[in-house]
């Protein structure tokens, strides 16, 4: 489980399949039960306010969710301070719970994610070599790296959706790496106006050039 804090009242979690497992959960039984009430998303909250202080206690709060495949959920949280009009609103702790679920389409040939600075992409690479012996090639013949507007954006074509490693490899991206919901417009202006700091097998030459042996 990775925890992000974005703003004072904004936080992101990424939840992969170890991380289900471990509570015999998957994300259909996340998604079909009302979240409020699994003590999963209760533990959550302590985990956010125990590592980065994201307190909820008398908040309400706005939650999104997408999947990026069977193995990885993202959540955004949004919390509100509730006025305490009476007694009964001090008690409070969570009103309100909405969840949104979008899906990355698991058949895509192509993935965008983007990073907080070039460090994490090398740990990306070196957690690859170090534990996870894939052939990058295999699941995709061309992975990119950009910088555009300050932020760097790992792009992955030609992905092989039919490779068995796949869906690990994704779930190992899911702790370093953040996946964007991408328009062909955004992927023309990466394109066009972004910073290509390593191309042909980003994957491979992050791990031959940037990471200790």
């Amino acid at each position: 489980m990775k925890i992000e804090k974005l703003t004072e009242d904004k936080i992101r979690i990424i939840v992969n399949s170890s991380d289900l497992e471990s509570e015999n959960l998957d994300i259909n039984s996340i998604m079909s039960r009302a979240i409020e009430r699994q003590g999963f998303f209760t533990y959550m909250l302590e985990r956010a306010k125990d590592e980065v202080g994201f307190n909820t206690d008398g908040c309400k709060l706005l939650i999104e969710a997408f999947s990026t495949s069977d193995d990885v959920l993202v959540f955004t949280i949004t919390k509100y301070s509730i006025e305490p009009t009476s007694s009964k609103a001090l008690n409070l702790n969570r009103v309100g719970l909405k969840v949104k679920r979008k899906s990355l389409n698991a058949t895509n040939k192509q993935a965008l994610y983007k990073l907080k600075n070039f460090d994490e992409f090398c740990d990306f690479c070196e957690c690859i070599n170090k534990e996870y012996k894939f052939d990058i090639k295999k699941l995709s013949k061309n992975t990119y790296l950009y910088l555009y507007n300050n932020t760097y954006y790992f792009f992955m074509k030609n992905i092989n959706i039919d490779d068995i490693a796949l869906k690990n490899f994704y779930s190992i991206a899911s702790e370093f790496l953040l996946p964007v919901h991408y328009s062909n417009n955004f992927e023309s202006k990466l394109l066009e106006y972004g910073k290509l700091i390593i191309k042909g097998n980003a994957i491979l030459t992050g791990i031959k050039y940037f990471v200790n042996k």
